[in-house]
């Protein structure tokens, strides 16, 4: 196997409904990262392409053949993954094997979404999909309650009062926020404190407004290479040195092991594994926190704090630039933004401008090398991490 790196990547801003079509959205992701690898569409060999509503959003299939076509990408095998939000990492992870098996030497990867443009009623419906659609939507389940149900379980497996729990999921949404703030391309720039995050309205008890990520527009897209292309393009190529991915059913299924998720849990192994590295070895994580309660849940996954801590370190400070390990630089999907898409692609992208150290200074982390992704697709059927690391 190949050593494989990321050379360019690129990202729209996340934000509200766009007028923009998906074809239009990933084709100004994909010319940045083109631009930033210095390559030409006609060196593309392949598109991996996440797109999870496409056909709801706006009634376009194949938005990944439209995609390469767009972009000058002509004739090139181009394959949509839909994993839920963790469709863009899917298809980042299967870019990875295609190079670092030798079968392509250069691939385009990414996702593209347009889930505020659908609206809530139809958005929150077909995010609901995702969930197991004989029982669990049926009884009128949809991802808010999902993850109350899992913030309730936690609070009873650690023992935690139900009014710190809200304290340290706050905690989580105010740290989402104060970086967020300072991200150009974040969909929510603004500053909330713990006593708005408090008094804002219930969703699903105990999960607040604040707690939950919106529905977004947006797009992401890296170009990834075998190591020897890739250092005669860039002398700051990003290598993906572990992939992960495993899947659950239902969350029926999961009982046992709730509300840890058994398949972020296996998946993150897997990719620590083939890096050689373990958790105390990340400087940096992009993490799935669409909602606050899966913060906490995934920090513990992902071995970064014991079990029931996380909260306190939250709100210690632990999950800060300066803490044990920075966490959601970027805002996080309740700050940036969350189309589920694109979500995996633009948590690469952040780690790949941090490293670079392009990204605004109040979220910038010195020195960082090492960084790891992390996406939960459905509630616990897939997960996908990688991790990546500085070349020079």
């Amino acid at each position: 196997m190949r050593k494989v790196a990321i050379v360019g990547v690129g990202e729209t801003k996340f934000s509200g409904p766009q007028m923009r079509t998906s074809v239009e959205l990933f084709a100004e992701a994909a010319a940045e990262a083109l631009a930033g690898s210095n390559l030409k569409p006609k060196d593309i060999q392949a598109l991996f392409l996440g797109n999870a509503l496409g056909d709801f959003a706006e009634g376009q299939g194949s938005v990944q053949a439209f995609a390469a076509e767009n972009i000058g990408c002509f004739n090139i095998p181009a394959n949509r993954y839909e994993g839920a939000c963790a469709s863009a990492s899917m298809a980042i992870r299967d870019a990875w094997m295609w190079v670092a098996s030798g079968f392509y030497d250069i691939v385009l990867a990414g996702g593209v979404e347009r889930a505020a443009t659908m609206g809530t009623p139809l958005a929150t419906r077909t995010f609901a999909m995702f969930s197991d659609s004989r029982y669990e939507f049926a009884t009128g389940l949809t991802f808010p309650a999902v993850f109350a149900m899992l913030a309730h379980l936690y609070a009873a497996k650690y023992n935690i009062p139900l009014p710190r729990l809200k304290e340290q999921l706050a905690a989580v949404s105010v740290q989402s926020y104060k970086y967020g703030m300072f991200n150009a391309k974040a969909h929510l720039r603004k500053e909330v404190d713990m006593a708005a995050v408090l008094s804002s309205f219930m969703v699903s008890t105990p999960l607040q407004l604040h707690d939950c990520c919106p529905f977004s527009d947006g797009a992401a897209a890296l170009v990834v290479a075998s190591e020897e292309v890739a250092w005669k393009l860039t002398s700051k190529p990003v290598f993906i040195v572990g992939v992960g991915q495993a899947s659950n059913g239902p969350m029926a299924s999961q009982q046992e092991f709730l509300p840890r998720l058994r398949a972020r849990e296996l998946s993150a192994e897997r990719a620590y594994d083939m890096a050689g590295l373990k958790p105390n070895d990340i400087d940096i994580c992009e993490l799935h926190d669409c909602f606050s309660i899966a913060s906490l849940i995934s920090a513990e996954g992902l071995g970064f704090f014991d079990y029931g801590t996380s909260g306190e370190a939250w709100l210690k400070g632990e999950a800060d630039i300066g803490g044990k390990i920075a966490i959601n630089l970027s805002g996080g999907l309740k700050a940036k933004g969350h189309p589920i898409g694109a979500t995996g692609a633009g948590q690469v992208y952040e780690i790949v401008k941090q490293f670079r150290e392009e990204v605004e200074p109040e979220r910038q982390v010195e020195g960082a090398r090492t960084g790891l992704t992390d996406t939960l697709g459905g509630d616990g059927c897939t997960l996908v991490n990688i991790i990546l690391q500085r070349g020079w």
